[in-house]
Formats: structure tokens, sequence, C-alpha cells
């Protein structure tokens, strides 16, 4: 599968298409040709929309709206938009409730787009208008501070999303600058009132003043040192480009490329399928789906434009969604040595899934049983609902009990251990664009100490011989190099072995693939074009 790695691996990660459904819809910032009255941009095969608005809510006009002059907009009343479009509103609807309530937009945003019964370029434009906000509100929030005296920071949540939804159209989306002013000046009259209607226009108006490069020029002369301006730049918060900053250097990338990973992280990863071994087939999958085979492993297949959700092996089981890094991971735990019986495997934090299905595949062909572990009783449903199409003969049993107790509840009793160690998912930012502003420093303290504390237990149940996989989707040091090296370093000498992640690794990706010289394994968005994964090889000796 290796034999046409280097024209693979030219498509990288900046691809536009986007793992969890993105891509179904097209992304509104990758349409080019004919454009309609509300700023639409598609390729030259669509038709153009001028279907009027439909108002998902039934909402009534504010009675503010004709309060008289004092409450007009610059634009004469014959060019006003009275009433947003829905596409529009769906975004705004869902900017609100990740800020509101802590919600998810790869979980709302479907559903939203299936309730309001979008599809094609008006669901490409929702779900880009979404997307790109969220990845990209730092920059903009940065921006928007030289527009407006008010301090962003005391701007009303829903003006400042409102805000945050027309820069992106006019910086980020290749929506006409009056379509994009007037489309979100509407949206905002019908949701929040004339008055800060008002407001938004003049914001937009400034925004408006100048083109994206000239605020990136303006943004990195006014950052007081590299880091901030690079964070202010390319929508991160200082703390995670320090860190990204500090793990690239530490595994032997060069600095400069912090760029390039930064805006890695801004673009939409492709949606990537798993042929589970046994059940499926990568060469078939990817003629039923018109995708192509992954860079890394003989099991990924990157879809074009095919929605998951219409696949037969997907909807079965014996496929599914999964990152490629994920997968390579998983593949290299699975066939790390060990010493003697190979028989009993563990997944101490298997939800929601993923890891545990192809390891279940793989336990199937070998004759090995699977024990699938996770605390939470939900994620727990979830793991069962991944296992449906493996071998019952596979599976041992899914289990709901605290990783960090399995050790001294089944000491020596695995072949191998999967940890797959929960994480501030720093290594896919990119999947969640909203994780980014909710993750702090604080959190990454919180979440070393239980990192640490699984890695212990999992080096307990696991037998002598055996094999430790301590896997995080984050690069960041304190949760990868530094969790190995003070557990290992609590140990006695010769307890455990490091064994050769990458070269593992290497065996399964073939010679084209990219690893540092280490003997753990870091991927890279920008490099390799999945998650950012850490994988740690561990052999226990006695």
């Amino acid at each position: 599968m290796n034999n046409d790695n280097n024209s693979r691996l030219s498509r990288g990660s900046s691809s536009g298409r986007s793992q969890g459904g993105y891509s179904r819809f097209g992304g509104g910032n990758s349409r080019s040709g004919g454009r309609d009255d509300r700023g639409y941009r598609g390729s030259n095969e669509d038709r153009e929309f001028n279907n009027e608005r439909r108002n998902q809510r039934g909402h009534e006009r504010s009675a503010s709206r004709s309060r008289g002059e004092g409450h007009r907009t610059a634009s004469a009343p014959s060019a006003r938009r009275r009433s947003a479009d829905l596409p529009r509103t769906i975004a705004f609807e869902i900017l609100q409730q990740v800020a509101e309530s802590d919600s998810y937009a790869n979980l709302v945003l479907p559903p939203a787009l299936s309730r309001a019964r979008l599809t094609g370029r008006d669901a490409g434009f929702a779900t880009e208008l979404t997307y790109g906000t969220l990845r990209m509100q730092g920059r903009y929030d940065a921006i928007l501070a030289h527009c407006t005296d008010r301090p962003v920071k005391q701007i009303d949540v829903p003006v400042l999303n409102l805000a945050r939804l027309g820069a992106h159209q006019l910086l980020g989306m290749r929506v006409p600058s009056h379509a994009a002013v007037s489309e979100t000046v509407a949206l905002a009259r019908e949701h929040v009132g004339a008055g800060p209607a008002q407001f938004l226009n003049a914001i937009l108006r400034r925004v408006s003043e100048r083109p994206l490069d000239e605020w990136l020029a303006l943004l990195e002369a006014e950052g007081k040192n590299e880091v901030e301006a690079l964070s202010a730049m390319h929508s991160h918060p200082t703390w995670i480009t320090r860190a990204l900053r500090e793990s690239l250097v530490a595994n032997g990338r060069p600095v400069e490329e912090i760029t390039a990973l930064l805006a890695a992280d801004n673009a939409a990863p492709s949606v990537t399928l798993v042929a589970r071994p046994g059940l499926s087939d990568q060469a078939e999958l990817v003629v039923d789906t018109d995708g192509y085979p992954g860079d890394l492993t003989p099991t990924a297949v990157v879809l074009e434009s095919t929605d998951p959700a219409t696949i037969d092996d997907v909807r079965t089981g014996r496929a599914g969604v999964q990152d490629e890094g994920s997968q390579l991971v998983t593949l290299a735990f699975l066939n790390a040595p060990v010493e003697g019986t190979d028989e009993r495997w563990l997944d101490m934090c298997a939800g929601p899934g993923g890891k545990a299905a192809l390891i279940g595949a793989v336990a199937a062909q070998k004759g090995a049983r699977l024990v699938a572990n996770e605390i939470q009783p939900h994620r727990a449903g979830l793991v069962e609902k991944s296992l449906k199409a493996i071998p019952q003969s596979a599976i041992e049993r899914i289990q709901v009990w605290d990783g960090r107790e399995i050790g001294d509840l089944e000491p020596d009793a695995y072949d191998r251990v999967m940890l797959d160690a929960p994480c501030s998912g720093l290594g896919a930012l990119r999947r969640r664009p909203e994780s980014r502003w909710r993750r702090s420093v604080s959190d990454v303290s919180v979440l070393t100490g239980l990192q640490k504390e699984l890695l212990q237990s999992a080096l307990k149940a696991v037998r002598v011989g055996g094999v430790v996989a301590y896997v995080t989707c984050s690069p960041h040091l304190a949760e990868t190099r530094f969790i190995v090296d003070a557990v290992l370093g609590g140990l006695d000498e010769g307890t455990v072995e490091r064994l050769d992640a990458r070269e593992i690794a290497q065996e399964i990706s073939g010679p084209y693939a990219e690893f540092a010289d280490r003997t753990d394994l870091q991927l890279w968005p920008h490099v390799h074009g999945t998650d950012a994964m850490h994988l740690t090889l561990l052999r226990r000796l006695k």
C-alpha cells in the first residue's frame, strides 16, 4: 500500500474535508464561481439559490424595528434585509449553544441541519460558517478590538458571536463584503434588536476596510513576542502555542514548523475510515466509497465526499470513522512483540470504542480475547455499540471499572494493555474547534495526575513479558514524555523497558513515512495529516 505514498503524502491535512460529517455538505470557503443575492458562492455546476428564507424557529419581528429614524441603519430601507437567511441563523444558534451550554458543535450542528432540512450548499455554508468562526475566534476577537472602543470582553455574548460570524464571512470566506455585512446585520436585527444591529453594522464596516493580510500584519506587529503574535494570527491561546512549540523542539522538529502546525489545526480534517481486519477490506472500501488509501496504515480509507452514514460497512460496524493516527498507534500496539502467551488483552480506557473495535477485530483473527474497560457507564454503552460487529468469541467482557484500580484488582492478568489516557486533546484541535477556548493550563495539571495513576495501574495489570501502550491525543510534554519518565523513575531499575515504537510504526507505514528518530512516536497534523497522537510502548521485565 506504500508504493504511491509520495503522491498521497502531498495531500496532507489541508484537504478541506472534515471528520465527522463535514465533507458531506462541502465547505463554504472551498467554492468558486457564481453566487446569489445572499452572497453564497458555488461551483459552476451548482444552480443559483433563489429560495425564500425559512424561519425554522418561527420568530416574529421585534417592535423595536419600527421605532423610527433614530434606529435606521446606514443602508437605504429598500436595500436592507428584514430577516436573516436560515444557514446563518443555524450557525448563530450553534455558536450560542457552544457559548451558553458548553455544547460541542460536532454534536449539535448535524441534527440542527437535519431539523432545518438544509442540504447541499446551504448546509455547507452553515457548516463552514460555524466551524470556521469557532476555529478563528481568537483571531477575530483581536481584529474586532481594533474596530470598537468597547473592550471585546464587555460585548454581550450574542452580539460578539454575530460580530465573529460577520468577520469570518469578510475575512475567512469568499462572501462579498456587502452581503456579509447586510446579512449579518439582518440576523442581529432579528435576534438582538435594532440598537445592537447598528453597533454591529459599524463594527463590520470597519472590519471590511482592510483585507486579511493587512489585519494579520497588524496583529503580528503588535505582538509583544513571537508566541503572542502567532497566537493572535493563528487563533490559539498563548499557552497552547507555547506548549506546541516546546513539543516540536523536544521531538526534534524545527521550531519554524510552529506556523505550519497552527495552520494545520485550523484546517478541516479529512473523514477517514478504518477497515477493521477480517470484517472489511481497505481495497474494497476504496472502491465502494470512491475514496483513497491512507498514507500510514493498511486499514485507512480517506473519503473525498461520501457521507459515512450511507456506507454499509460503517452502518454494520465492519468499518468505522477513525483518524489514521489513532489507527496507527493501535496497530503498533498490536504489532509490538510480547514474550510468552498472547491471549488476553485489555483496553483500559475504551470509550467511545474506536480503538477497542480495531483491537477486537485483530483479537478475533489471532484467537485472543479483549476486556474493554470504561469508567463512565454511558461511554461503556458507546463501546458496546462500536463492538457490535466483532465476533463475540473475541470479547471477554465490557466492564465499568476505575482504571486506576485494575492493577490492584487484576495484577499480572493481561498480555497486552492499551492505555489511551484522558488528556487535554491538544492533538485534535482541528476536530473540536471550540475545545481550545475551554482548556487551561490548570486542566493539564489535573490530567497529569490521573495519567500517572493510570499508567502505574496498567504496568501492574500487565504480566511479566507483556506490553503496555501509553497513548494520548496530545503532544504536550507534560502529558507524554514527562508522564512516562515520572512513572518509570519510580520503579526499580530493570522493571520495565521501552520498545522502539518508531521502528514498529515504520514497519506498518513503510519507508516514506517521516518519523523522528526516537523510541517513542509523535505524530503531527502538518506532517502526517493525522491528529497529534503520542505512543510509548513499554514491556514489563519483572
